[in-house]
This record gives C-alpha cells, sequence and structure tokens, in this order.
C-alpha cells in the first residue's frame, strides 16, 4: 500500500472515528507512528483534521437535530445527547474544548450545532481539544518507543 494511501486512511479513520461511524483513531495513529510513514507532525496533522471535519459533519447534523435525533443512524443515543447537553449548558462553549472525551464528546458536538454555537467558535475549540490529545497520543507512542 502507498504512503499516500495510509495517510488517507489516517484522515479518513479519524473522520469516521468522530461522526456516527465506528473507528479507532488513536490505533491508527499509534500504528503510523510506529512505522516509516510520515513524520509524527504530519500524522498528528492528518488525524486531528480528519477528526474536527467529523465533528463539522456533526455540528450540521446538530442543526437540523430535531428532524433527524429519532433515526437509527443519528449519531448520538438519547441519554447521550441529554448529558451533553446537560455539560453544554452548564460549561457552556469553552466544554468544546473536551469533545475528545469517550462518553459523550461525539454529542458535544451535535449540541453545539443545535445550539447554535458560532462556526468559527466552534471549529477553533474543537481544532485545539482534538489536536492536543492527538500530541498527547502521538507523545506517550513515541515515548513508549524510544524507551
Amino acid at each position: 500500500m502507498s504512503d499516500a494511501a495510509l495517510l488517507a486512511g489516517l484522515f479518513f479513520s479519524a473522520l469516521a472515528a468522530s461522526t456516527l461511524l465506528p473507528g479507532v483513531s488513536e490505533a491508527a495513529l499509534v500504528g503510523m507512528l510506529t512505522s516509516d510513514v510520515g513524520t509524527p507532525a504530519l500524522l498528528v496533522g492528518l488525524a486531528s483534521a480528519g477528526n474536527v471535519a467529523g465533528s463539522c459533519i456533526n455540528y450540521v447534523i446538530g442543526r437540523s437535530v430535531e428532524r433527524f435525533r429519532d433515526r437509527r443512524w443519528f449519531p448520538v443515543s438519547a441519554a447521550g445527547y441529554a448529558r451533553a447537553e446537560a455539560w453544554f449548558q452548564r460549561y457552556g462553549y469553552w466544554s468544546l474544548l473536551f469533545v475528545w472525551l469517550p462518553a459523550f464528546g461525539d454529542g458535544l458536538t451535535v449540541v453545539a450545532g443545535a445550539l447554535n454555537v458560532g462556526f468559527k467558535r466552534f471549529v477553533v475549540l474543537v481544532t485545539i481539544g482534538k489536536a492536543l490529545r492527538y500530541i498527547a497520543v502521538a507523545a506517550m507512542t513515541l515515548w513508549w518507543v524510544d524507551a
């Protein structure tokens, strides 16, 4: 498989991981970091960009949440949506820094769309949170490999 295909796979794995599709982007990142494909900065950037893109899809879904909430493919369970909404109501838009959390992070991105959070603010905060997570995964992986 070519390096370009592997890099594209990392991007789409990260995108899928933050939407309704299943994905394990951290595992893909770790695998790529331990291979000779790309630099750590490139890999973290691609994973972050893919994950932010997936969050933007959730944001758009959130803008139409009432129409789609009962659909089978909706990316967040009713309970997950309620938890994310309560968290968002309590902490406001700063909660978007925590969209990387596995329990309800995707729900926060849907709720942000439903509550009409400004898109620029959304992208900035989500990017910071997602990038910091991938930086931490990369740092731990590279430390472990070098240890």
